[in-house]
C-alpha cells in the first residue's frame, strides 16, 4: 500500500519559516515526480513545487519562487519543502502528491498538513 504521510505544517508569524516532509512507502518514486500543491479555504488546490526524484530537476509556482524551496532525500525516501518569508496568503491545507512520469497518469496524495501564517 503505497502512503504518503506530511508532516511540519504549524502556526507561524508573517516572515518566518517551516519546513515541511513527506515520507513515502509502499513503492520506490524513482519514475515519479514529486510535489507540493495547497488548498486555502474556499479555493481550488494549485501546484507549488516539484521536483523529478531520479533528476532532481525542479519547478515552483510564481508566488513561491524566491522563497520555497523544494529538496529530496532518496535515502530517506523524503521530500521537503523549505518555506522561507511565509505570508499570510501562503496559508493552507499543504498536500504530498507523487505522480508517475510516463504512462497512465497514476498519483498518489497525501492526507495534507495545516500551514497557518499570522499577520
Amino acid at each position: 500500500q503505497v502512503q504518503l504521510v506530511e508532516s511540519g505544517g504549524g502556526l507561524v508569524q508573517a516572515g518566518g519559516s517551516l519546513r515541511l516532509s513527506c515520507v513515502g512507502s509502499g513503492r520506490t518514486f524513482s519514475t515519479y515526480i514529486m510535489g507540493w500543491f495547497r488548498q486555502a479555504p474556499g479555493k481550488e488546490r494549485e501546484f507549488v513545487a516539484a521536483i523529478t526524484w531520479s533528476v532532481g530537476s525542479t519547478y515552483y509556482a510564481d508566488s513561491v519562487k524566491g522563497r520555497f524551496t523544494i529538496s529530496r532525500d532518496n535515502a530517506k525516501n523524503t521530500v521537503y519543502l523549505q518555506m522561507n518569508s511565509l505570508k499570510p496568503e501562503d496559508t493552507a491545507v499543504y498536500y504530498c502528491n507523487a505522480e508517475r512520469s510516463y504512462g497512465p497518469r497514476l498519483q498518489y496524495w497525501g492526507q495534507g498538513t495545516q500551514v497557518t501564517v499570522s499577520s
